[in-house]
């Protein structure tokens, strides 16, 4: 991994713990938040994904967009855009 790279992961940790914080207080169901990404094809494959208890929760959250516009903000604020946010980042359940 390029310096960069480490760079732009720990802005991308630092930034998904920041949502993961408030969705455990505010998302019914949220349990955590991981990512994954290529940094030679960045940012077409970061792919982040939000895990629910159970897949009501996370169809519910998927429905209103509210966790999905916080990641995309958050992440346009260190400059990071996604072609296709709703691709790129999604709702499960274990």
């Amino acid at each position: 991994m390029r310096k960069n790279d480490k760079k732009l992961d720990n802005a991308l940790r630092q930034t998904l713990t920041e949502v993961c914080e408030f969705a455990l207080d505010h998302c019914e169901g949220y349990q955590w938040i991981s990512h994954t990404v290529n940094y030679n094809n960045f940012p077409q494959s970061l792919r982040i994904t939000c895990m629910f208890k159970d897949q009501q929760s996370a169809d519910n959250e998927a429905q209103q967009g509210q966790l999905l516009q916080m990641i995309v903000n958050r992440l346009n604020s260190l400059s990071i855009q996604l072609k296709k946010p709703k691709q790129q980042i999604c709702f499960e359940s274990e």
